[in-house]
């Protein structure tokens, strides 16, 4: 834990449920009640009372925040902000090269690393004249050793990784959103913890130029933020440089999609159902009542489809942590041969794995793989998505662990859409409930799903 970590005030109230989206915000910077910078100062007055025992950020560089937000501020009273970010506090995970800040990928073996380049996201973002505050701490690699990162409601408690810093920082109020990856359940499970709305997208929606490689096959880049429409600014503009899905995102400026009841949902208990407390098991189950009082069909594991697909979701978690383990081999075996004693134990358990694999082995698993696709699409079709818990609970004690990833990891080796959306509460801790879209739907009718979702059941509680 934090040394400072008892300074944090608690319970701390999820900012999204007091602060309106920063999406609406720029209305106060059009009409000149308010402007970037002062907005930024807000910010900064809650970053200096909650990150000394928060630990959200490995380095911060505040001078170039205020000059950015004071050349955002004077784009606004010309009237002519460049983009639908101009001004938004930003962090950038630190598996992310950043030019003019340390990329440190939470190792020692990086201690003040300096890239001589950005990468592509970043890049994206400067150009849409967001405001990049710091770098958000990460577990080692984004695969191995927890950080220093407390929970921001119980600073007891993992804030879940690796995306550890984006989604405390988030869920502290200290930033309206932030950049995370997601190779297994790094983006998702954070959010849940901390409370934030994490959205994984569909593989290659957003360039990975400049990020940290692990799985070509699993890495995702994505969002944590506390509010959708701020998560749908970022992938829009993230999105315009060019992306992979069959159904790519909008460029910037598309509105984020009206809210859409489903008519049908998938609800899935996933293989972290076994770990899940009862009051978590509880929460889930009344959500679902919610959904069907409010005219929504659920299709549980008593249909033999469903039922088949849990199954399914059990090799699933073995299939994704071999392929991860293989495809992550080289670069995770380059950092070893600089000192087995510089690197985690995790990190080498996955070199131990691929050790014992070979590659026909790897491609029979990315062939199980193209047939899980193609059955969640079948399920899906008859569907508006699959709903699931976004973790086995709200955020273990300790920080020395980040959390069970067998509520998402399925989702990450699909490589179709995820979000978690903040509207359920356990044991007076933020829940987050999964809301996953089959691989050739698209981001967009998830996006309009979780809206309605977050309109509908938001802190729904079980305690």
């Amino acid at each position: 834990m934090s040394p400072a970590a008892s300074a944090l005030p608690l319970p701390y109230p999820p900012a999204h449920a007091v602060e309106p989206s920063y999406s609406r915000q720029r209305d106060a910077f059009r009409d000149g009640s308010d402007t970037p910078r002062d907005y930024l100062e807000r910010k900064l007055q809650q970053l200096a009372r909650l990150e000394p025992g928060l630990s959200a950020f490995v380095h911060l560089d505040l001078d170039a925040a205020r000059a950015a937000a004071d050349r955002s501020s004077a784009r606004y009273r010309e009237g002519v902000p460049l983009s639908s970010l101009d001004g938004m506090p930003i962090g950038v995970k630190d598996i992310i090269l950043t030019r003019d800040m340390p990329t440190q990928m939470g190792s020692p073996l990086y201690k003040g690393h300096r890239s001589r380049r950005s990468a592509a996201c970043v890049v994206a973002l400067q150009q849409a004249g967001a405001v990049i505050v710091g770098k958000t701490a990460t577990t080692e690699f984004a695969a191995g050793r927890a950080g220093p990162t407390c929970n921001p409601f119980d600073p007891t408690r993992t804030p879940g990784g690796s995306s550890s810093g984006s989604a405390a920082a988030v869920g502290a109020g200290i930033l309206p959103a932030a950049l995370g990856t997601q190779t297994l359940g790094s983006i998702v499970r954070p959010a849940s913890y901390c409370g934030a709305f994490g959205w994984k997208p569909s593989h290659g929606a957003f360039s990975l130029d400049g990020v940290q490689p692990l799985s070509p096959t699993l890495d995702h880049l994505g969002v944590i933020s506390q509010h959708i429409e701020d998560a749908w600014a970022i992938a829009t503009v993230l999105a315009s440089g060019g992306s992979l899905p069959e159904r790519p995102l909008p460029s910037d400026g598309t509105p984020v999609p009206e809210p859409i009841r489903p008519r049908r949902l998938v609800a899935l208990r996933t293989p972290g159902w076994a770990e899940t407390d009862a009051a978590s098991q509880a929460c889930f189950e009344s959500a679902l009542e919610r959904l069907r009082a409010e005219g929504v069909a659920i299709l549980d594991e008593a249909d033999d489809r469903v039922a088949a697909l849990e199954r399914q979701l059990v090799e699933a978690a073995d299939v994704a942590w071999r392929v991860f383990a293989w495809e992550s081999r080289w670069p995770l075996a380059s950092y070893r041969d600089c000192g087995a004693d510089q690197v985690g134990s995790r990190l080498l358990e996955l070199l131990d794995t691929a050790s014992r694999m070979s590659a026909r082995e790897h491609a029979a698993l990315l062939a199980w793989r193209n047939g899980f696709r193609r059955e969640l699409d079948v399920l899906g079709a008859e569907s508006d998505g699959f709903v699931a818990l976004a973790s086995s609970g709200p955020a273990p004690v300790g920080l020395d662990q980040t959390g069970s990833r067998r509520c998402q990891v399925a989702w990450s080796l699909a490589g179709a859409p995820s979000c978690s959306i903040p509207v359920l509460r356990s044991q007076g801790l933020p829940l987050g409930l999964q809301l996953m879209a089959s691989p050739t739907s698209g981001d967009e009718g998830l996006v309009a799903v979780a809206g309605w979702l977050n309109e509908r059941l938001r802190l729904e509680s079980v305690v």
